[in-house]
């Protein structure tokens, strides 16, 4: 039997590095300062994988124009200023040293900046580990299918055998408008009952579960 899949790709927060809460609050806490209307929790995080201008509209609707490029100035200092809290989720590394093993390609496609996931693989250590990157800053926004048909076609990947991981909707629709399988997590910024509606092949409530099912994908064995 072949192996199923010969892309993974990953969204980096809420799915990989366990910030939604420091952005959801960052972005809380920037509203606040311009005395702006502030989200709640739950309406802060729905918008986190979007790229950030649209994340604070989203997130905002009553900030204008004028108002947006202090909104994402203060977004900014307030999220680096706790940015030293924010830590991978439990098992994150394993799973992608356990991925690369299986000589499958490995890459990312997150609303970051490139400065900013640049400075958070060098943080993390992970930057030799994904063969491949896409950000807002060379792509559409998500759920636009641009990041993973940059990816593919950079890998020389079929997008049918390509697979998406990650904890919003954005994620996935992605996925579908790209024409690549998906998986979600559940412990990221939306619900599972959200993610369902996106019909993923799977959602995992952990990076260890999602090892175990995801491995034995991504080896050939005997016929």
């Amino acid at each position: 039997m072949s192996k199923t899949f010969d892309l993974i790709v990953f969204d980096w927060d809420g799915t990989l590095m366990d910030s939604t809460a420091h952005i959801s609050k960052a972005i809380q806490q920037a509203c606040a300062d311009l005395s702006l209307p502030i989200p709640s929790r739950e309406q802060a995080s729905h918008c986190i994988g979007l790229e950030l201008n649209q994340a604070l509209q989203q997130a905002c609707p009553s900030a204008t124009q004028q108002q947006l490029p202090a909104l994402h100035a203060a977004f900014i200092q307030h999220y680096h200023h706790q940015q030293q809290q924010v830590v991978l989720f439990d098992n994150a590394v394993e799973c992608l040293q356990a991925i690369q093993a299986s000589h499958t390609f490995l890459a990312v496609a997150t609303g970051n900046s490139r400065r900013g996931l640049n400075r958070l693989l060098e943080q993390t250590g992970l930057h030799a580990l994904f063969d491949a990157t896409r950000t807002v800053d060379e792509c559409h926004s998500k759920p636009h299918p641009a990041m993973l048909l940059e990816l593919t076609d950079t890998l020389g990947v079929d997008p049918q055998r390509t697979l998406m991981i990650g904890d919003t909707s954005h994620d996935l629709q992605m996925a579908i408008n790209a024409r690549c399988h998906s998986v979600a997590v559940s412990y990221g910024a939306h619900s599972s009952e959200h993610l369902s509606c996106y019909q993923p092949g799977a959602i995992f409530h952990s990076i260890a579960d999602l090892q175990h099912w995801l491995l034995p994908q991504l080896h050939t064995t005997p016929g």
